[in-house]
């Protein structure tokens, strides 16, 4: 990025927010992995130059699930130590009654993002949270390996139940007795949701809980696409999957050990990177589908910055918001960590395509994205996703039936919901 750039940003951002008097540390808390968080002293330091405040970073768990009760308990406590939280694209409907309205801070900047992720972060007509990079997953695959063993990239599940099946009995033959066909997130928190109503949705099961409210899970295709699943742990898929996140499936494939993968943008960039053994071995494709006629579903992600309403330093707070959420700071990140920018301009950025070519094609994935049901089931989505994702797991686990589990779920969110 030319320092022209950078000096233009920083002019209109200065003229708006202005010096501060004093230097200040602003506390950031965020759940970012892998390169974000080797990255982020260096994203945020144009901004801690331009204006002489810093920035302390507090890591939280990967898990998302951890994540949310950790802020839940933080802001419903008042908690005034921290100034600004990385939040969830399914979070603003649960907590935006803790975070400032940025209407008016960001009313220049907010028409610049996808209107759709804008309309995800506003609540009650309150701009509660700025975008700071979309995310959807898709389907890794290693190109090495489909060409050795004659496969076609899969287009349904079926298919790549099939090759992963071939590639790793192929793989395990000439010695390499740790390799398996397909790793992704089976542990019982939020990213299984995300895989799970990726089954579902493909297999024409529905969206768990649809737009209207009507819940819909306890259906035959949703049946099926669980047994499908459940039919992959200790086959093409490691036993130990039930309990892996993102960073336990990029750890294996990472390392050589899995012909697929489902995951988020964030491993494309370091799979490529030079201590990587699949450095380019590798493309991602649009995720399975579950037949002839269904469509492929993944499920939308993306993360937004949101300033506390009990920070006793909201404007230099919202002036890291506005930076975070601006086209300097989603390049940065984009470049960096293969994170996929909300701002529609910087996919025609010509930077951006020669660092990470794949950013650009991930515009058919992102089509591709299914909400989870956040805005049908508003504050009770946590509680949501925590019985889909524990009735998944139990079926995965094989301690229930994949139809009991679900007509159990089904009462258990009519409880919920309907109460």
């Amino acid at each position: 990025m030319s320092h022209g750039y950078r000096a233009t940003a920083f002019a209109a951002m200065m003229a708006v927010f202005g010096a501060p008097v004093a230097a200040e540390e602003i506390t950031y808390v965020s759940g970012a992995v892998g390169a974000a968080v080797e990255n982020f002293a260096a994203l945020v330091k144009p901004w801690e130059e331009a204006t002489g405040n810093t920035v302390k970073l507090v890591p939280m768990p990967a898990s998302t699930t951890d994540q949310f009760g950790q802020y839940r308990l933080w802001l419903a406590a008042g908690n005034g130590d921290i100034d600004l939280y990385q939040t969830d694209v399914i979070w603003a409907p649960q907590l935006a009654d803790h975070f400032v309205d940025l209407t008016e801070a960001a009313k220049d900047l907010a028409p610049t993002h996808f209107p759709s992720i804008i309309e995800s972060q506003t609540v009650d007509g309150k701009l509660v949270a700025l975008p700071i990079f979309t995310d959807a997953p898709a389907l890794y695959y290693r190109k090495d390996l489909l060409e050795k063993y004659g496969v076609a990239v899969p287009k349904t599940w079926a298919e790549l139940t099939a090759a992963a099946q071939k590639i790793q009995d192929g793989e395990r033959a000439a010695g390499k007795g740790d390799f398996w066909g397909f790793v992704w997130q089976g542990n019982a928190y939020e990213g299984l949701t995300c895989d799970a109503l990726e089954w579902v949705k493909s297999h024409g099961g529905g969206q768990i809980v649809e737009p209207d409210g009507t819940i819909s899970i306890n259906n035959p295709q949703a049946v099926a696409a669980l047994e499908q699943a459940k039919a992959w742990v200790g086959t093409i898929s490691p036993e130990g999957v039930l309990s892996y996140q993102e960073e336990e499936s990029r750890g294996v494939w990472q390392t050589g050990n899995a012909a697929f993968m489902r995951n988020w943008p964030y491993a494309y960039g370091l799979g490529n990177g030079d201590d990587s053994a699949v450095k380019g071995l590798f493309d991602v494709t649009t995720l399975p589908t579950g037949g002839e006629g269904m469509s492929s579903a993944a499920t939308l992600g993306g993360w937004n910055v949101a300033v506390s309403k009990y920070s006793t330093k909201q404007e230099a707070a919202i002036s890291l918001a506005m930076y975070l959420a601006g086209p300097e700071a989603q390049k940065n990140r984009a470049i960096n960590e293969s994170s996929l920018p909300t701002i529609v301009a910087l996919y025609d950025d010509a930077d951006i395509a020669t660092a990470q070519p794949i950013i650009p094609r991930w515009k058919d994935v992102f089509l591709q994205a299914v909400p989870r049901p956040s805005a049908p089931t508003r504050g009770d989505y946590n509680e949501v996703s925590t019985l889909f994702f524990t009735a998944v797991h139990s079926v995965l686990s094989g301690s229930t039936p994949a139809a009991d589990a679900l007509a159990a779920l089904e009462g258990d969110l009519e409880d919920l919901l309907q109460k």
